[in-house]
């Protein structure tokens, strides 16, 4: 009888603690799904928040005064704008005047003649942030801000990515991306004109061939049965550049890709800063 009561008392011993372990086990196991989940949760929250800040910094928030992209767009020509952008690529200087081409995270302002020191030239290097205030102007479908001054403004740098715009090529939605820097991959190089023996050749200096080496140079190329017209223009690429050079040795029949600032004249007229011929 005493050993039957002791197994007894074993087992029910064993059967307690048996229960109470898979008590603590089903604990441990809700806590670690209630604190799963929550983790989950928060780091879906954290994830949210930083999305939604992304998309606050894509905006670009502005100055008090200062329009967005969208506002810049949709202000009548002649009226005066202010924005805040970043540069990117220097056209020229000269008497007290620079030629910018310069964008943010929404779009891109082309910024012609502006009032600017030689001094201050010199520190409009890639990604400075300015605040620039002139006129909307158009010029042959080139959108422009004219007449303008500006001052440094605070806040960090930023150098925008390149935009690949190939398949835009003949859509109306290219215009969207003008004075943008661009990409255009596989095109054709085609005949630019004919030299004075009556010969096709592959760049013409100036738009008719009238200019001489240190001039722009304008090439074609061709897309999906379509031409186009490129530039290396001379003030922003000059004849020491890499590019200038490259355009000089293209032959006709070269598949190329480019880079450079998606400018407009009577339809587009990319500013072209660097040409790869594919192997």
């Amino acid at each position: 009888m005493k050993k039957s009561a002791a197994l007894f008392l074993t087992l029910s011993m064993t059967l307690a603690f048996s229960g109470a372990a898979m008590a603590e086990d089903s604990t441990e196991a809700v806590t670690e799904a209630v604190t799963e989940a929550a983790t989950e949760a928060a780091t879906e929250a954290a994830s949210e928040a930083e999305t939604e800040a992304g998309s606050e910094a894509s905006a670009e928030e502005k100055s008090e005064g200062v329009m967005t992209y969208d506002e810049y767009m949709a202000a009548e020509l002649d009226t005066e704008v202010v924005v805040e952008t970043y540069v990117q690529a220097k056209q020229s200087w000269w008497e007290d005047k620079a030629t910018l081409y310069t964008q943010d995270r929404d779009g891109a302002y082309f910024i012609y003649n502006m009032a600017c020191s030689e001094e201050d030239y010199e520190k409009l290097v890639p990604g400075t942030k300015i605040k620039v205030t002139g006129y909307k102007a158009e010029w042959s479908g080139e959108i422009e801000i004219m007449d303008a001054t500006f001052e440094f403004a605070e806040g960090e740098e930023y150098i925008a990515p390149i935009t690949d715009v190939t398949e835009l090529l003949g859509t109306d939605e290219l215009i969207e991306h003008q004075n943008q820097y661009v990409a255009f991959k596989g095109l054709t190089v085609e005949a630019a004109g004919q030299d004075e023996e009556g010969n096709d050749v592959a760049f013409l200096y100036n738009w008719d061939g009238s200019g001489t080496d240190g001039d722009d140079l304008y090439f074609n190329a061709s897309l999906n049965g379509e031409t186009y017209t490129f530039t290396v223009e001379s003030y922003l690429c000059d004849n020491t550049t890499d590019v200038y050079s490259a355009v000089k040795e293209l032959q006709i029949g070269d598949t190329i890709d480019m880079e450079g600032y998606l400018y407009w004249y009577e339809g587009v007229n990319p500013h072209i800063t660097s040409v790869t011929v594919a192997e």
